[in-house]
């Protein structure tokens, strides 16, 4: 084993970290640093500090990220309308490079030659962790405890922190818990009964959400304001990237909207199931979606489109800092450039609809479209033309296959 000689460790203060954070310290005999990201998650954080004193750990960092996670990891995401398999708002995807990147800074400032992380050994987390410290800084090493110790199973964990004299929560012993990751962008749940895709997911299971059914029967309209792709306002009041995203998934969670039931696959080859909730996201993607509607060309829009799956995947498996995320994140961000105005929504039952638009920016022309006089020259006979051209291979086909 590679002698270590201090340790960065990404630690959330539940069972999984907990006992990694011992187990670090016993199997590396060496100083841990713990760092905690305010994502968000809306749990009291102290509480980590608390645990993180009694193991020992004489350096603690619990960092508020909110408003550069929402600022520069969210926002840059939603000018792009990523949704990995055409649904999933890539909640806990879009937070990882943001951890990895202040382990990252954080090793260097402490002088320690690696960072630690809890993800399993099946799952995408390790793989965004470390492509992201690759990326960052390829001389620090990253140490995957799930892929080096012998615990191959929840119920094993609790064993180890009855042995240790680990505090575990009641509502952890027995029955393995739910996995779940929660930050100012969503909130999504793994595990237990959802790991049987044809069993309901129980009501208990979503926290952020009212169901639909029992969502207000008189529908809310709100207006959200945009500056060049990016939210800036509610209401017509002006707000920080955090702050407006918290307004967003108070007003969404009212209303069920952005629960999401899926099936996705993973990159590391096997299908898992989730159930997600975004409600603010869910919002703003679709606002931006209108906004957009009015503000970008035909062919910036289609090409936009057309690379959304492979930004979204990019994001999914890991490569945030990859050149190929950079370079697709310029051409994204130059076609933002007029997307600014207002967009105003319906929020009702579960859904979040657009029901109107403006910018002064627009390139609709009420005057250009109308079935009624216009006031613009058009020359509907140059149609005739358009038609007769774009068919010229059509009717060259159809003579060759005898039609």
């Amino acid at each position: 084993m590679t002698k270590i000689e201090k340790i960065v460790l990404s630690y959330s203060g539940g069972l999984d970290t907990s006992i990694i954070l011992k187990w670090l310290q016993e199997t590396y005999g060496c100083e841990v640093v713990t760092f905690t990201a305010d994502l968000g998650q809306g749990e009291e954080l102290e509480p980590a500090r608390a645990k993180a004193e009694m193991a020992g750990v004489k350096d603690i960092r619990i960092v508020d990220l909110r408003e550069e996670f929402v600022r520069d990891f969210v926002f840059p995401m939603l000018r792009a309308n990523a949704l990995y398999e055409g649904q999933y708002l890539l909640g806990t995807s879009i937070a990882r490079p943001l951890i990895a990147r202040h382990l990252v800074g954080l090793a260097r400032e402490v002088g320690a030659d690696a960072v630690a992380h809890g993800a399993t050994g099946k799952g995408n987390d390790q793989i965004r962790f470390e492509l992201a410290v690759n990326a960052l800084d390829p001389s620090i090493k990253v140490i995957a405890p799930w892929r080096q110790w012998n615990i191959r199973s929840r119920m094993q964990l609790l064993e180890y922190a009855e042995k240790h004299r680990i505090p575990v929560p009641s509502d952890k012993r027995g029955e393995a818990p739910f996995s779940i990751d929660a930050n100012l962008l969503h909130t999504s749940t793994e595990g237990k009964s959802l790991e049987n895709p044809a069993e309901v997911a129980p009501d208990h299971v979503y926290q952020r959400t009212v169901d639909p059914v029992d969502a207000p029967d008189t529908p809310e309209i709100i207006t959200v304001g945009f500056e060049r792709g990016d939210p800036v306002s509610v209401n017509g009041k002006a707000m920080t990237p955090a702050a407006l995203l918290t307004e967003l998934n108070g007003l969404g969670g009212r209303h069920g909207v952005g629960r999401l039931d899926l099936v996705e696959n993973r990159f590391i080859g096997m299908k898992s199931r989730g159930i997600y909730e975004t409600p603010g996201g869910t919002i703003l993607l679709a606002a931006h979606r209108g906004i957009e509607s009015i503000t970008l060309d035909r062919a910036a829009a289609h090409l936009k489109d057309e690379i959304m799956p492979r930004y979204a995947e990019l994001i999914y498996n890991g490569f945030w800092f990859a050149p190929e995320r950079e370079m697709l994140q310029a051409l994204i961000d130059h076609s933002q450039a007029f997307v600014s105005g207002e967009v105003t929504l319906r929020l009702y039952k579960g859904s979040a609809s657009v029901i109107s638009r403006a910018s002064p920016c627009s390139l609709y022309s009420a005057d250009l479209v109308t079935f009624e006089e216009s006031t613009i020259a058009f020359d509907h006979h140059d149609a005739e033309g358009f038609i007769r051209l774009n068919g010229l291979r059509l009717r060259s086909w159809a003579a060759r296959n005898g039609r």
